[in-house]
């Protein structure tokens, strides 16, 4: 069975949103993101700072995910090349973010010193994260590149 790219030049409205690459890869990165979002803010939030970036970039990403599924899903880009370009480039950002916060909650977990269960915990919590960052960041690259394929079509 082949992949559906849809009709070049198109971008979909509706339940198509779903059936067409990239736009279905919305669904992965709202679910992996909400799982980094869960996992850092499950763990003890030190050092503070980096932990608030990350969970800041998880925040901004997922709004903007689900606000920019909604956009596409009503059709409110009436098929406009600046809607193209605009997905290209905030999914180039979102995935530049994520590489970011990706790579410091990384440190961050190397840093981490175990001395009890709790820490323990902590730390397997933290490696989670980091795994299910790095995956996010790597559907926001996949769905930056399809984009900018469909981008070009028009």
């Amino acid at each position: 069975m082949a992949t559906n790219t849809g009709q070049m030049g198109y971008l979909p409205r509706g339940g198509a949103i779903f059936c067409t690459i990239p736009d279905i890869l919305y669904l992965p990165e709202l679910v992996c993101g909400g799982l980094v979002l869960s996992l850092v803010a499950s763990t003890l939030l030190l050092p503070y700072n980096p932990q608030a970036y990350v969970i800041s970039v998880t925040i901004f990403c997922f709004v903007m995910t689900f606000l920019w599924l909604l956009i596409f899903a009503c059709g409110s880009h009436h098929n406009r090349s600046s809607w193209a370009s605009a997905d290209v480039a905030y999914h180039a950002f979102a995935a530049l973010l994520y590489l970011s916060a990706s790579v410091l909650l990384a440190i961050i977990t190397l840093r981490l010193e175990i001395s009890s269960g709790r820490d323990a915990l902590i730390y397997k919590l933290d490696v989670a994260a980091v795994v299910f960052s790095f995956f996010t960041t790597l559907l926001y690259v996949v769905h930056t590149v399809f984009s900018a394929i469909r981008w070009k079509s028009f």
